[in-house]
C-alpha cells in the first residue's frame, strides 16, 4: 500500500493578503499587534508564508515636533504618489496612555482625502507604551504591507525622541519635518536626530513663513555640512529641503531626491546591507522582548524579582547586585533548557 502525502493546506487569509484585500490586510494587522500566545504563533505562520512572496517596498520613516504638520505633510505626499500610479501604505503610531492603554487614532481623521483613496491604506496603531512611541510590532506590519503588493509604506512616528532611532531600524529612509524657526530652533535639535536623518524637509514654506523657511533651510543645510560625512552614502546627502505640503510644493522635488538616494545605495550594495543588519537587529531585540517577557509572565522569574526588588527599595542590597543575582538566575535555567533541547 502506498504512503500519501498530507500537503499544507493554504492560508486564505495569507491569500486574500497577496491579492491586496483591503479587509483581510485590517484583520491580519489585528492579528499581529495582539498579545495572545495563539494569535502570536499563528502571526509568526502568516508573515512566513507571505515572506515567501519576495515583494519589496520603500520603507519611508518620517517624524518632526507636534505641529510641524505630519499629518498633512504625509497626506499630499500620500496623494502624489497614488496620483502616479503607486499604492501607498501610512502606520501612524498613536500615542497609548499609560494609565489605560488607550490611544487617540485620529490620523484618519485628518487625512481624509487620502482616506478615501483606494490606492492608499491609513493604520493607526496604538504605541502601547513603547519606548519612544513605535508599536512594537510595526515592523512585522511593514513586513505584512510589502507582501500585499503596497510600493511606498510611510510610518509616522510620534514626536521627536528615541523612536527615531528605533524608525530607522526598520525604514530604507527617514525623513525629519521641521518647521521654519529661528536659530534657537536649530540649536534645540538634537545631533543624534540630524545625523540619522536622510533628508530634512522645511514644512510650512507659504505664504508669509516662505522667507522664514528659505532661511531655516539653509541653516539646516549649513548644520549638515559641518556633521560627519557618512560614507555609505553620496557626498550631498543628508540634505535639507523646502515644502508646502498645504499647497502641495516641493514634493515632486522631495520624492525625487528619495528616489536618488536609494537608486544610489542599490546600484553600491548599501540597500541590501542596510535590510540584513536591520533584520539581525530586531531577531536580537527579539530576543531581549523575549526575556522581558519571561520576568514578567513566568511566576518564579516574578517573584525573584520582587523578592530582590524589595531588598533593594529597603536598601539591603545594592541595585546591580541584586540584577547581576537575577540575570544569573535566568542564565542558569536558560542554559538548563538548552541542554534538555539537545538531549
Amino acid at each position: 500500500m502506498t504512503a500519501t502525502t498530507t500537503l499544507p493546506q493554504p492560508d486564505p487569509l495569507a491569500e486574500q493578503v497577496l491579492a491586496g484585500n483591503r479587509r483581510a490586510i485590517a484583520r491580519a494587522i489585528t492579528l499581529i499587534e495582539s498579545g495572545r500566545a495563539d494569535h502570536r504563533a499563528r502571526a509568526a505562520a502568516l508573515l512566513d508564508t507571505l515572506r515567501g512572496a519576495g515583494r519589496q517596498a520603500l520603507r519611508i520613516g518620517l517624524s518632526g515636533t507636534p505641529g510641524v504638520g505630519k499629518s498633512t505633510f504625509i497626506e499630499s505626499f500620500g496623494l502624489m504618489l497614488t496620483g502616479q500610479g503607486l499604492k501607498v501604505a501610512v502606520l501612524a503610531v498613536d500615542p497609548s496612555s499609560a494609565r489605560s492603554g488607550g490611544s487617540i487614532l485620529g490620523d484618519k481623521t485628518r487625512m481624509e482625502q487620502l482616506t478615501r483613496d483606494r490606492n492608499a491604506f491609513i493604520r493607526p496603531s496604538p504605541s502601547q507604551s513603547q519606548l519612544g512611541g513605535v508599536a512594537r510590532r510595526t515592523r512585522e506590519v511593514v513586513e505584512l504591507c510589502e507582501a500585499a503588493g503596497f510600493d511606498a509604506v510611510l510610518i509616522e512616528t510620534v514626536g521627536v525622541g528615541q523612536s527615531e532611532t528605533m524608525v530607522a531600524e526598520m525604514t530604507d529612509l527617514f525623513l525629519l519635518l521641521m518647521a521654519p524657526a529661528g536659530g534657537d530652533e536649530l540649536q534645540g535639535v538634537k545631533r543624534g536626530i540630524m545625523e540619522i536623518a536622510d533628508i530634512i524637509l522645511v514644512n510650512k514654506a507659504d505664504g508669509d513663513l516662505k522667507p522664514v523657511a528659505t532661511r531655516t533651510c539653509a541653516d539646516y543645510a549649513g548644520a549638515l555640512r559641518l556633521l560627519r560625512k557618512r560614507p555609505q552614502d553620496p557626498e550631498d546627502f543628508p540634505k535639507a529641503l523646502m515644502v508646502s505640503a498645504l499647497e502641495a510644493q516641493g514634493l515632486e522635488d522631495a520624492w525625487g531626491e528619495m528616489q536618488n538616494l536609494t537608486n544610489w545605495r542599490r546600484k553600491n550594495g548599501v540597500f541590501d546591507a542596510r535590510r540584513a543588519d536591520q533584520a539581525r537587529h530586531w531577531f536580537e531585540e527579539e530576543v531581549r522582548q523575549g526575556l522581558l517577557t519571561r520576568l514578567t509572565g513566568d511566576a518564579a522569574a516574578r517573584a525573584e524579582l520582587a523578592r530582590l526588588g524589595g531588598q533593594v527599595a529597603q536598601g539591603q542590597l545594592a541595585a546591580s547586585v541584586a540584577a547581576a543575582q537575577m540575570l544569573a538566575l535566568l542564565a542558569g535555567e536558560n542554559a538548563a533548557s538548552l541542554r534538555e533541547a539537545g538531549e
